[in-house]
């Protein structure tokens, strides 16, 4: 089934709305949080495993980004 133009745009009027409740949602849980909970959670993160056939990183990415920088200033 296809959807017709007014179908879809109340559809993405329909997700914009949720989309901000959701985020306000969010930040009130966020707000809430007990340190316990925030660094718990942020153990959680660190300790999710990498994806498979990532390349072994050798630095931050700083040397390059600020390497793209000076090319991007040079070319004004």
């Amino acid at each position: 089934m296809c959807m017709g133009d007014a179908d879809l745009k109340r559809w993405a009027e329909t997700w914009k709305r949720a989309g901000r409740e959701l985020a306000r949602i969010r930040r009130r849980e966020l707000e809430r949080m007990t340190d316990e909970e925030a660094k718990a959670a942020t153990l959680d993160l660190l300790r999710m495993p990498l994806p498979e056939g990532l390349t072994e990183r050798r630095g931050s990415g700083l040397v390059e980004q600020q390497r793209r920088f000076s090319r991007l200033l040079a070319h004004r």
